[in-house]
């Protein structure tokens, strides 16, 4: 039966309907409780089998491209070596200068004839200084083969000493050699079917070697009238290039000033190695001049100057001129203490200039990594050969620059700093 449900409001009954019967519950399982945990122990790990993984994204297209880019860089610049090492020491040269010339140019001197009367000055100090010692450098060239002679009697002269067992050893691998020698030559060596052949060297043509002596000199005269060249240019047109180039970085503000705070820290830094390098290589130069003509070995002067130019090749020219002056004066003294008294010598100058003088001379900014100048310069002397020595300084000082400018070659420039 349903049960009526008055409404007060309408004065009607509506049926409810009916509601559905519940099912009966299942009684609930009791909370089973968990049981009580061991105390973990904490493993420590093996340093042998521990390993950090260092998780860093390779672009592989990339480091291919950059790859690729580096040989040919590395190939133009050894191909295209006759242009880029005269443009670069031109360029050197106009560094060099230029604060002269802007000095005449405050003195109302136009730049293009203060650059002139500069370049005319030096090419007259180097024929100065070139004629003025021709006659010790002749007199050098013609005892060479006194002193070659010299050289081989000292050499033979251990041969009155007891031999010793290494000595005797080879003297009877000599023998046996030349028994084996005169046993084939009695072998008959006519056989049917071959052909003696016997090479036999070219007899020297003086005619030759003065034609390619003389072409070797002229090509030089024409690489240092290009060098000047490229310097008088150079210095002539003043800050024309470089506001050329602060146009060319950007249109924006901030690239302008990071390429001008580039250029003055590359002028400057160029400004400072090559003071650096003058004041060192004559102070090298009239110091061995000094002490060879104390010590009382012939023609110092010339080995001064020597010393003066090998300076600017860093570690290469201290080892060939602390080397030449020690077999120097073992060919002109005769005795191994004076050969490792005079090489002593040049060496302690040497050690003395390299290590207090040109570090106090430059400034902590400018220095760069020993091991990075001696691998650069080896790259360089690679390349260029001994222009790529005497260039390889300042380009790396130029890289080093531009890297700590660019936020992708920041880390190349951390790694050639000090």
């Amino acid at each position: 039966m349903l049960n009526p449900i008055t409404n007060p409001t309408a004065g009607t009954t509506a049926p409810t309907a009916p509601t559905a019967p519940t099912a009966p519950t299942e009684p609930t399982a009791p909370a089973v409780q968990p049981e009580p945990k061991a105390p973990a122990t904490t493993a420590t790990p093996d340093p042998d089998t521990a390993r950090v993984h260092l998780h860093m994204p390779i672009d592989v297209r990339g480091v291919s491209l950059a790859v690729i880019a580096a040989l040919a860089s590395v190939y133009a610049l050894h191909w295209a070596a006759a242009v880029f090492i005269p443009l670069l020491l031109g360029l050197l040269l106009s560094y060099s200068l230029s604060p002269l010339v802007d000095r005449l140019q405050r003195w109302h001197v136009p730049r293009a004839l203060g650059a002139g009367v500069l370049l005319l000055a030096v090419l007259g100090g180097l024929g100065a200084t070139a004629w003025s010692m021709a006659d010790d450098a002749a007199a050098l060239v013609e005892s060479l083969p006194s002193a070659a002679q010299k050289l081989g009697q000292a050499l033979r002269g251990t041969r009155g000493a007891p031999e010793s067992a290494m000595q005797k050893v080879q003297r009877a691998a000599t023998q046996l050699e030349q028994a084996a020698e005169d046993s084939g030559s009695a072998a008959p060596v006519a056989s049917r079917g071959v052909t003696r052949v016997q090479i036999e060297r070219g007899h020297f043509n003086i005619k030759e070697y003065l034609w390619s002596g003389t072409l070797g000199l002229v090509a030089f005269a024409g690489q240092t009238m290009l060098v000047f060249l490229i310097g008088f240019f150079l210095m002539a047109s003043g800050n024309q290039f470089r506001l050329k180039m602060v146009r060319i970085a950007g249109p924006t503000f901030s690239k302008k000033k990071i390429t001008v705070q580039a250029l003055d820290e590359v002028t400057g830094q160029i400004h400072r190695y090559l003071m650096v390098q003058l004041v060192t290589s004559v102070g090298v130069g009239v110091v061995t001049w000094l002490a060879l003509l104390w010590i009382g070995l012939d023609r110092a002067p010339v080995w001064g100057v020597a010393a003066a130019v090998l300076n600017l090749v860093p570690y290469l020219g201290s080892i060939v001129i602390t080397g030449g002056l020690a077999l120097v004066g073992l060919l002109q003294f005769g005795t191994p203490g004076m050969a490792v008294l005079i090489g002593s010598v040049s060496l302690a100058i040497h050690l003395v200039s390299g290590q207090l003088v040109t570090p106090w001379l430059t400034s902590r900014a400018s220095r760069l990594n020993p091991v990075a100048v001696f691998v650069g310069m080896l790259a360089w002397g690679w390349l260029w050969g001994l222009w790529g020595l005497l260039l390889g300084v300042p380009l790396l000082m130029v890289v080093k620059t531009v890297c700590d400018r660019v936020d992708d070659l920041k880390p190349v420039g951390e790694l050639l700093g000090s």
